[in-house]
């Protein structure tokens, strides 16, 4: 029995080989995700307060909307100081866009970073003690 495929899930089948693979948003999201987080300068992951979740307003994290076979990236996140916030976006553009395309084999239209705030340690401090 076959799952039923979400609108913007990418399939891919080869005259070769039987079957097919799909791959699903989520999957695209988590290497966005993971990508994001391991390259230095990036704090944190943004993420939704609990007014937002509990409103459902705002965004997410992390948005993937793939269509016709292209994939298009949405990162916000929170960086640490003292580094250039352009070079940044562009290095998180650039490996978001690597991995997916040798990941999964999609071309990628665009990755479009959003640095929401930049974290000074003395600052999360002393707002944690007030």
């Amino acid at each position: 029995m076959n799952a039923p495929k979400t609108q913007s899930s990418q399939e891919y089948s080869s005259p070769e080989l039987p079957g097919r693979v799909t791959v699903e948003p989520l999957v695209l999201e988590t290497i966005a995700r993971l990508t994001t987080r391991n390259i230095e300068g990036v704090a944190r992951i943004a993420q939704k307060t609990d007014v937002e979740r509990f409103l459902g307003i705002g965004h997410k994290p992390v948005e993937v909307h793939v269509e016709e076979g292209q994939v298009a990236v949405d990162v916000h996140l929170l960086a640490n100081p003292g580094l250039s916030l352009l070079r940044l976006g562009r290095r998180v553009q650039e490996e978001v866009t690597n991995a997916i395309q040798q990941m999964v084999g999609m071309r990628v239209q665009a990755v479009n970073v959003y640095i929401e705030d930049v974290l000074h340690p003395e600052l999360e401090m002393a707002q944690d003690e007030a």
